[in-house]
């Protein structure tokens, strides 16, 4: 048994798939890290991949995420058996460190690529943007509905305060600037 300070230990607790977690910390302290050991620990549980769903704040982290997650399921599958016993027990894992739990560990990188629907890993955006578009009457939306892009975002926020600036309403967006 591998020893852990307490901040190690801390992200290990937080990475335990037997308990609710809520994840919030500075950039760079380690969230990402942590979700790709829940996700590594649910699958060496035998969570299908296509029953687990991530969601992070930026394309940036469900991508880095992703293929954290692809690259430690892959070392894995080539590991030799005192190698894996050792990351396995640096995930945290105390049990299934077997020749059973060892080949087990070893085919889920395979799981997760071939898994129907695949693992989901995605922003809280594109998630609730598949919400809508499986639901769309329940959430009274047009069923043809986009997102709108950050760049046409912005493009149309200025123009409404264009608007506003030059309306009946200008002297409020005055003082609002001052």
């Amino acid at each position: 048994m591998i020893q852990r300070d307490d901040a190690t230990q801390r992200q290990l607790d937080a990475a335990d798939p037997s308990m609710s977690t809520w994840l919030a910390a500075n950039a760079g302290s380690g969230k990402t890290r942590v979700l790709t050991d829940r996700v590594a620990r649910l699958l060496l549980e035998g969570v299908q991949p296509q029953h687990i769903l991530c969601l992070t704040y930026t394309k940036a982290a469900a991508s880095e995420m992703q293929n954290r997650l692809f690259r430690r399921l892959g070392d894995w599958a080539m590991l030799p058996d005192a190698k894996l016993r050792t990351a396995l027990d640096e995930l945290g894992v105390t049990k299934a460190t077997d020749s059973k739990g060892l080949r087990n560990a070893r085919t889920l990188f395979a799981r997760a690529i071939e898994s129907p629907g695949g693992l989901k890993i995605q922003t809280i955006h594109s998630f609730c943007a598949s919400l809508l578009r499986r639901f769309p009457l329940e959430a009274e939306v047009s069923p043809q509905f986009t997102e709108i892009e950050d760049r046409a975002a912005d493009m149309l926020r200025a123009e409404i305060v264009d608007e506003m600036a030059e309306g009946d309403e200008a002297h409020l967006v005055t003082t609002l600037a001052q």
